[in-house]
């Protein structure tokens, strides 16, 4: 990418696309465009249209999207699934028909089945049945690959997608009702630690295994994939086209039980946890297989611990 080159971060407010324009910002690039749901519904098409038609990016981060935990993928799975396949049909033919040279999609680990081999391949892509709890999401997401895969072979266009793991850090929504297990954990035990209380109960039985990885980290990695690899590095040599995404992870997990002693010893609180075991695990192991990423020259930079406590320090500042 050209450093004066017309950028658009799409979702730029939200834990991801904060984390993409802190990381271009800090690659100097200074033409970076920017939409609140406010001022841009990304599930309108003529307003997206008229949008790119506008501002004519250059080059598009598709890191927007309607995102949520267990709870919310569960209960509102039509605004999932609409909302997702809404803003992806948008704004990647809206980035072919307006010449983007080139983007980047943002999936997530959730599209791979729920027993599929760990860690987790790239060509695991569609060989067997999904987590129901985020199926529509998960099935949004796919969409989103097989849309670039899809406008890639017809169309020439250089549209890469990427599929991060459990993300986490500065940005992130920590709102219980809505909230990833990482934030809602956090914000647990530090309300438990003001109020004196002798216990935290969590759900499920703690013993599934979770990848995370500090979402800076993310975005340094999509970062150098725009500045070193193109949709024809991926597909060469191929004679059927397909799962030509990216896992983006550190390649380590540990337990969500493992994870709760972190954060508890982070935020410093003193009392037991307790496993409400009447509430679902979801998928019993996520770990991305990333030696495909690895073998291109990126990894990952902050580790766990480094990663909570930055996160911890985040949310305080906010919630002083």
């Amino acid at each position: 990418m050209e450093k004066n080159a017309k950028i658009y971060v799409a979702g730029h407010v939200g834990l991801v696309g904060g984390a993409l324009w802190r990381g271009l910002e800090k690659k100097v690039y200074a033409n970076l465009v920017g939409r609140s749901l406010a001022e841009l519904d990304l599930r309108d098409r003529h307003a997206v249209d008229a949008f790119f038609k506008a501002e004519k990016p250059e080059y598009l981060f598709l890191a927007a999207a309607r995102v949520g935990g267990i709870v919310a993928n569960n209960t509102y799975r039509a605004d999932f699934i609409y909302d997702n396949l809404a803003i992806e049909l948008n704004l990647i033919d809206a980035a072919h028909k307006h010449g983007v040279k080139k983007l980047l999609f943002l999936g997530s680990s959730c599209i791979y089945p729920k027993l599929a081999s760990q860690p987790m391949t790239e060509p695991a892509l569609l060989t067997g049945e999904l987590e129901y709890t985020n199926e529509p999401y998960a099935i949004a997401k796919i969409a989103g690959i097989k849309l670039c895969e899809s406008y890639n072979i017809q169309h020439g266009t250089n549209f890469i997608a990427v599929m991060p793991t459990n993300l986490y850090g500065p940005g992130d929504n920590f709102d219980l009702q809505t909230s990833h297990v990482m934030p809602a954990m956090i914000r647990k035990f530090h309300e438990a630690k003001l109020k004196g209380d002798k216990s935290v109960t969590l759900w499920g039985t703690g013993t599934p295994k979770r990848e995370f990885l500090y979402v800076d980290d993310l975005a340094d990695a999509c970062v150098f994939l725009m500045e070193k690899v193109n949709f024809a590095d991926l597909s060469k040599g191929m004679t059927e086209v397909r799962n030509t995404h990216i896992n983006i992870g550190t390649g380590v997990d540990l337990t969500i039980r493992e994870l709760a002693e972190l954060v508890k010893k982070t935020v410093g609180f003193k009392g037991d946890i307790l496993w409400d075991t009447t509430k679902p695990d979801g998928t019993p192991r996520k770990l991305l297989d990333v030696s495909k990423l690895q073998s291109l020259g990126w990894k990952p930079k902050t580790m766990l611990e480094e990663g909570v406590r930055k996160a911890y320090d985040w949310y305080r500042s906010k919630n002083a």
